[in-house]
């Protein structure tokens, strides 16, 4: 079985590409919802917070977790993975990697833009990342503290919410006007989208893809709007291929008895009615205690 975790509902949107892609396995996905948001949080108390949700998924029978939270796998992924976990029981994979390895065959200018949480940016993991793949980006991040709260709360299908998207991309643009490809680098972030690519189409470098402009993974026309759960099922598959001993360890007898579900840290129905906004459709999750 493949864990997911999130700090709250933005990796359902991960869970569902996966899902989606690779359909063979199943899946127990775990939100932190209690403890969030944990991108205004400190290093410490993060990486607690999630070596707490990885335990506790291996205990379920995940032999394979994805942080499908941005703000953990950049100030928590490398501590556990190299301190608190034997690789030959366990395999802890983030989003971050995943998203910037696509980034240099997309960009046409050089020049990258970072939307994410206040964490996510201070952490500076993707521009670390980023300029591992080519030392000549140009790496530009901007926070959006609003953002998470508004999809959490169902604002961000309201009118309001045009407010905050302006204002977010607007600074980011403002500092680097030749940015020709930007990242969301927050898994709640693609309930966005549909706002942030009406803004985004009125700027002259930034190409939304659309039937006449189709982008792949491997390229695409001018950089445009880089989404990561497409991108993360994708790595995940080839990772996959690459260790044909994990599919051995997740392929294990608790399918067809368990089949995975949802775990929440808050009110499993408060979670239930919100993740419904993710996966479009309804589900029953389990409150549990970390």
């Amino acid at each position: 079985m493949i864990g997911i975790f999130d700090s709250g509902y933005g990796g359902l949107t991960i869970l569902n590409h996966i899902r989606q892609h690779l359909p063979q396995y199943d899946y127990l996905y775990l939100g932190d919802n209690a403890r969030a948001p944990y991108g205004t949080r400190s290093f410490d108390v993060i990486y607690e917070y999630t070596l707490q949700a990885v335990n506790y998924l291996h205990q379920q029978g995940c032999n394979l977790i994805i942080l499908a939270c941005n703000t953990a796998s950049a100030k928590a992924l490398r501590t556990i993975q190299q301190h608190d976990i034997n690789p030959d029981e366990l395999r802890v994979l983030g989003v971050i990697r995943p998203t910037v390895e696509v980034i240099p065959q997309r960009t046409r200018t050089k020049h990258i833009g970072v939307l994410a949480t206040p964490g996510t940016v201070a952490s500076e993991s993707y521009v670390i990342e980023l300029l591992k793949q080519d030392p000549t980006l140009t790496v530009t991040q901007q926070a959006c503290p609003m953002w998470v709260p508004l999809i959490e709360s169902g604002e961000h299908l309201h009118a309001g919410a045009d407010y905050f998207v302006e204002k977010y991309l607007t600074e980011l643009l403002t500092r680097d006007p030749l940015i020709d490809t930007i990242i969301l680098g927050c898994t709640h972030y693609p309930l966005l989208q549909p706002k942030i690519e009406a803004f985004l189409k009125t700027t002259p470098n930034i190409v939304i893809n659309t039937p006449h402009h189709p982008s792949t993974l491997q390229g695409g026309v001018g950089g445009g709007l880089i989404s990561q759960g497409e991108i993360v099922a994708h790595s995940l598959a080839d990772y996959l291929h690459r260790h044909p001993e994990i599919v051995e360890r997740i392929s294990s007898p608790l399918r067809g008895r368990s089949g995975g579900g949802f775990l929440t840290t808050e009110s499993a129905t408060k979670f239930s009615e919100s993740a419904s906004l993710f996966l479009s459709k309804p589900i029953e999750a389990q409150h549990i205690e970390l």
